[in-house]
């Protein structure tokens, strides 16, 4: 095996196609299509459905993470051997993976610090807190803010904070469905406002208080919106207290609540660029805490 034919295998994933992995590194298809055979003619396994979008096998997706591995100390050996004048020029890429509601949120401070530093090409991926996790075990990212508290093989873990959820609404809202005050009952006839098929957090709220009953639901795939959607009256919903910091929306109950611990797991290697997000991120998670 050689670092071009696990380029080649990581471009092809990433970019989901033999045509535009060749494009990314600047080289033919067919020259793509040659680098991955010869890897797995010496793997001794298929890696890659050749699918659009092309999709690592299960024995793929072993040998992806120690893949990203190799490329990102060759690359970060690569840019510390270079001479001071040309070293601005080239960026070590850092792929993560985000819960929305961070991005919405206090991880803004992080993408600022790292940003400005020019040393890092970061690429941000959303996705649930409950699976960013998975991300990680694929070998797809480097670093994840997850609720996963246990280390993934090979990572390091630490504890960013708890983010605090309250059941809240518009007062036009709650002057229509909740008038008498905010209720079993009047929970299971009142619209909510949920994220996507994933979010858990009010149907999870219902369910512990004893609401067995479908309510209606709009669905709002975007944390920011997520907020808009409940300030405007559509239905209530479980919302951070770092997107309603003056309390303009209304507290359902003080009861229903939620906290959501957040943990940091990032590769454990030796990189100076894994070291600099990673203090970026601490640094912004501070006002969570």
């Amino acid at each position: 095996m050689d670092v071009d034919q696990f380029r080649a295998f990581v471009a092809v994933v990433d970019h989901g196609t033999f045509d535009a992995a060749a494009r990314a590194l600047h080289v033919t298809p067919s020259a793509i299509s040659q680098r991955i055979k010869s890897l797995e003619t010496v793997a001794g396994t298929v890696l890659v459905q050749r699918t659009k979008p092309v999709r690592p096998t299960e024995r793929g997706l072993a040998v992806l993470r120690q893949a990203r591995q190799l490329l990102h100390v060759a690359d970060e050996t690569v840019q510390r051997l270079r001479a001071p004048e040309t070293s601005a020029t080239g960026r070590i890429r850092i792929p993560i993976v985000v819960n929305a509601d961070s991005i919405a949120t206090w991880f803004a401070g992080a993408v600022t610090a790292i940003g400005t530093a020019g040393e890092v090409e970061l690429e941000v991926r959303r996705d649930d807190e409950h699976v960013t996790a998975d991300l990680l075990r694929s070998g797809e990212v480097m670093a994840a803010v997850t609720t996963e508290p246990r280390p993934v093989q090979g990572c390091s873990v630490r504890r960013l904070g708890a983010m605090t959820y309250r059941a809240k609404a518009a007062r036009s809202f709650v002057r229509r469905w909740f008038p008498d005050g905010a209720d079993n009952a009047a929970l299971a006839e009142a619209p909510v406002v949920q994220f996507d098929r994933k979010d858990r957090m009010q149907i999870g709220l219902a369910e512990r208080l004893g609401v067995t009953r479908a309510m209606p639901q709009t669905f709002v795939p975007d944390s920011t919106q997520f907020v808009a959607a409940v300030r405007a009256g559509v239905g209530w919903g479980m919302v951070p207290d770092l997107q309603d910091p003056r309390d303009a929306l209304v507290t359902l109950d003080p009861t229903w609540t939620a906290e959501v611990t957040l943990h940091w797991q990032v590769w454990r290697v030796a990189s100076d660029a894994l070291d600099a997000v990673t203090a970026a991120v601490v640094s912004a998670a501070a006002g969570i805490r």
